[in-house]
């Protein structure tokens, strides 16, 4: 792509803790260590995020007003563990779902559930006698991974062999970390920042968040790749990779040509549901949806200076059960199998 692109990304990281019943019992400090590792940096985080106005400036302004970051009921975000490691040459570090496969291997997980046998086959990192060496991936020497998971996952450590209580720690596990963000408007202003246009407004958003993954790989500086739009690229890349999903969407769309593809004002969506659940892509996903893509300097094949985002992939399942136009129900709509792949972007300033 040679043209500008503007990207306008709703924050992603929604976190908190879930309720789980009073006969699991928390991990303590040992059991944790042997299954999940001490290694590096670990951030163990709190907090209640809100911001009055969030602008942006160019001839006019577009500000995101009045936006709140908490647990569903309100309180702070908690439960939420951050781990930095800078890697040794071949070190394993975790990454994905392997501490879903770890926990299996422990008997904490049941081996035969599809979900948890493929994050076995991706995530078990194998020594060169065919022994198992660690749980993650293998990174290069200056690469730095940062790994958001539960702080306590809440598992049953009694759970060996009874695929009741492994059933009820997947549950625990696929729910520990929960969020809610809410965002009074969306608006557009004049330069003197005060004739002002909504596009979207009354946006609540619950849901759950899976592991999420930024992985800086440490390549050098130079810019060896070319992307197929003749893009040239650093071999140097921040990836993200993200499992999520939204229980919970309510939004009103206010003004028409918001997103092209939908030519629509007065719209009004509410409970809408993003995850993988059905279709032909579920498998490795627990029901997440996912998001990955790949982020590095670039030069367009026209001289233009900027940052590529490519090798972009969103995966999921949508449904708007309450979807109206005016006021008035226009009936139902659902997305099974919604993919977006092969894309690559470049934006830079004009």
């Amino acid at each position: 792509m040679k043209s500008l692109t503007s990207l306008h990304a709703l924050p992603l990281l929604a976190l908190c803790a879930a309720n789980v019943s009073a006969d699991f019992k928390s991990l303590n400090d040992a059991e944790m260590s042997e299954l999940r590792g001490q290694g590096g940096l670990t951030i163990e985080l709190e907090t209640a995020l809100s911001i009055g106005q969030v602008s942006y400036k160019d001839e006019g302004y577009l500000n995101i007003n009045n936006l709140t970051l908490t647990d569903t009921d309100g309180s702070a975000l908690d439960n939420i563990t951050l781990t930095f490691d800078l890697a040794g040459e071949n070190e394993i570090l975790a990454r994905g779902f392997s501490d879903y496969a770890k926990y299996a291997s422990a008997g904490l997980l049941d081996s035969s559930n599809a979900d948890i046998a493929d994050a076995l086959s991706k995530y078990t990192v194998l020594d060169g006698s065919g022994g198992v060496e660690g749980y993650g991936e293998r990174f290069n020497s200056g690469d730095m991974v940062l790994h958001i998971g539960p702080t306590s996952p809440n598992l049953d450590l009694s759970a060996a062999g009874d695929t009741s209580k492994q059933a009820s720690n997947l549950n625990a596990l696929n729910s520990s970390i929960d969020f809610k963000l809410a965002i009074e408007s969306i608006e557009l202003t004049d330069s003197t920042n005060t004739q002002s246009t909504t596009m979207l407004s009354d946006i609540s958003m619950e849901g759950l968040l899976g592991p999420v993954d930024l992985i800086f790989r440490n390549n050098g500086d130079l810019q060896n790749t070319t992307l197929p739009n003749g893009t040239s690229i650093s071999d140097s890349s921040l990836e993200i990779d993200a499992h999520f999903k939204i229980t919970d969407l309510d939004f009103s769309w206010d003004v028409a040509d918001v997103i092209i593809l939908f030519n629509l004002a007065a719209v009004g969506i509410e409970n809408m549901r993003i995850h993988n659940e059905r279709g032909a892509d579920t498998l490795g996903h627990f029901g997440f949806a996912s998001a990955t893509a790949k982020l590095a300097s670039a030069t367009t094949a026209s001289g233009q200076e900027g940052l590529a985002i490519y090798d972009v992939e969103f995966r999921a399942d949508l449904d708007m059960p309450s979807v109206s136009i005016g006021g008035q129900s226009i009936g139902e709509v659902y997305f099974t199998d919604f993919v977006v792949s092969n894309t690559s972007i470049v934006v830079y300033g004009h």
